[in-house]
């Protein structure tokens, strides 16, 4: 086989396995934002005193309501897509990965998009404290402290820049990538080493 076809078959699986994703993705995008805005919703509730924030995913945006806004002003709104279009990703890695259509490599799949849903519940968290220490004006600054507005900041910003597509390259390296070298590394049965 020929250098350049080793690469061929990889990259036409990535492709479609990128094409896939996105697909299921813009499909499924607003049932998986609601499961995502739920989840996020009881963490940052779980913390509040009172429990006053009431998040809603509606027509890929989550919608931040609380029980003390006045009933006449604006509900801020973040776009969900920015923190989730990354599943797409994961499913070009995943695709690209020698047997990935095996029971392993799909049980790896699954248990990589697990964490990554556990990873946007964490992005739409840090999202929303983001917001509430920021952009809130005074209420913010009453609030919030100079330390939690720059953790709380700090960790969307980092998310949004590098976490979104660092974080499919991690679980995709951790659970097909290196398994599989160690795989090809590991001496066949019936094979002797050599001394």
């Amino acid at each position: 086989m020929s250098r350049a076809a080793r690469y061929v078959r990889p990259l036409a699986r990535g492709a479609a396995g990128f094409l896939l994703g996105a697909a299921v993705w813009a499909g499924a995008a607003e049932p998986y934002q609601r499961t995502v805005a739920a989840a996020a919703n009881a963490a940052i509730r779980l913390f509040e005193s009172p429990a006053v924030t009431r998040l809603r995913a509606e027509k890929r945006e989550v919608i931040v309501d609380r029980d003390d806004f006045p009933e006449t002003s604006a509900r801020p709104g973040i776009p969900a897509d920015d923190l989730d279009f990354n599943v797409a990703i994961l499913a070009a890695l995943f695709a690209a990965s020698p047997r990935a259509l095996s029971d392993r490599g799909i049980r790896r799949f699954a248990v990589a998009a697990a964490i990554l849903w556990i990873t946007h519940v964490v992005a739409l968290v840090f999202a929303i404290e983001s917001l509430y220490a920021l952009s809130l004006g005074p209420w913010s600054a009453a609030r919030y402290g100079a330390v939690a507005r720059n953790f709380w900041a700090t960790g969307n910003h980092f998310y949004r820049i590098a976490g979104i597509f660092a974080v499919p390259f991690a679980l995709w390296w951790a659970l097909a990538a290196a398994p599989a070298e160690a795989a090809s590394r590991a001496p066949r049965a019936g094979t002797r080493r050599s001394r």
